[in-house]
């Protein structure tokens, strides 16, 4: 392992939810969401494949100093809880009481700087993002700033999932009021024309330069790194806002998400360039799932996200078809599973 991976500690964050347990389904349905909240099943569906989640990072992430695990209060029963780089985290331990309960992720998102003993630097991971590959410290940091890519890209409106079209606005109004476009490209024009970038996103960003306000930013869909003075910051101009967004318990269309937190590192210049996008690959769950179970099998990049989405396929034919799949190149237990001890 290289000395730079041995500077500082670099933690995990995941969230997890178990959309099928009946405690939390009736606390959930005693709160009723608006016409225009986004409560759709696909924000709370779990595919059953979160032990391929710490399969990965116990074989491909060995660098990790501590992982911790969001969770509303329930736990799969077969995780290891007293495994010494685990850290079990309950939403009422680091989310302000009169804001829960929560079934908005963005609320529990932007709180993570407050979990008590996280690392400095950390990557949060949503829990349909896989190690597939090895990986190193030095992909998602390098000297203690995040790697990530500065590339303009229009908000779309998106109507088959319209909120997430306003928190991406909603984004771009905040940056907005702190960073004016053209004078941050020339700011940091080696960070918006990285000679690593994909051709792609350096014509993107020729063309967007013709005009002079900002119509949204590009950001790989993968474990996001982030150094908790991000949160701090913005916390301390914004936190009125942030406030406010919470008081509500579903999706809705007056929030932001953590891809604020994450836009705000580039727009300051606190990151290092780099094509992230090399070793991460998005795909979506669909009804074929051919192409998905390929990506996997033949492990093509380092991470993987695997996108829920509406399917018309009955989903258990779809679960064990993704489990199977993982199953071919994580069949060992890790250290994180009960019983197991090998890895700790």
């Amino acid at each position: 392992m290289k000395k730079e991976e041995l500077e500082y500690p670099i933690d995990f964050v995941i969230t997890w939810v178990d959309g099928a347990d009946e405690v939390w389904k009736k606390e959930k349905a005693s709160y009723s969401p608006a016409k225009e909240d986004d409560d759709s099943e696909e924000r709370y569906r779990d595919w059953g494949l979160l032990k391929y989640w710490f399969r990965g990072v116990e074989q491909f992430a060995p660098w990790v100093r501590k992982i911790h695990f969001i969770t509303w209060g329930h736990l799969p029963d077969w995780l290891n809880v007293d495994h010494p780089k685990l850290h079990i985290v309950r939403h009422e331990e680091y989310i302000p009481e009169r804001f829960l309960p929560t079934f908005d992720s963005n609320i529990i998102e932007i709180y993570m700087h407050r979990i008590e003993g996280l690392a400095e630097h950390f990557l949060y991971f949503n829990d349909d993002m896989f190690f597939l590959r090895q990986t190193k410290s030095t992909d998602f940091f390098r000297s203690g700033m995040p790697c990530d890519m500065l590339a303009f890209q229009p908000v779309i409106a998106n109507p088959k999932s319209p909120v997430m079209s306003f928190c991406y606005l909603n984004n771009m109004l905040i940056l907005s009021k702190y960073f004016k476009k053209r004078e941050n490209v020339r700011k940091q024009p080696w960070n918006y024309f990285h000679l690593g970038y994909p051709p792609l996103y350096f014509f993107y960003n020729m063309l967007e330069l013709f005009f002079p306000q900002y119509t949204g930013l590009y950001t790989v869909h993968g474990p996001a790194p982030f150094c908790k003075e991000t949160f701090r910051e913005i916390w301390e101009r914004e936190g009125e806002f942030l406030n406010k967004m919470s008081e509500k318990h579903f999706r809705h269309e007056k929030e932001v998400s953590q891809y604020l937190f994450r836009e705000w590192q580039k727009l300051s210049g606190k990151f290092h360039a780099k094509n992230v996008k090399k070793y991460i690959e998005y795909l979506e769950i669909q009804d074929d799932t051919t192409e998905l179970v390929r990506a996997i099998e033949k492990q093509r990049k380092k991470i993987i996200c695997i996108n829920d989405a509406s399917i018309t396929r009955n989903t258990d034919g779809i679960r064990a078809e993704l489990q199977a799949a993982f199953e071919k190149i994580l069949p060992q237990p890790s250290s994180f599973e009960k019983g197991n001890n090998i890895g700790i």
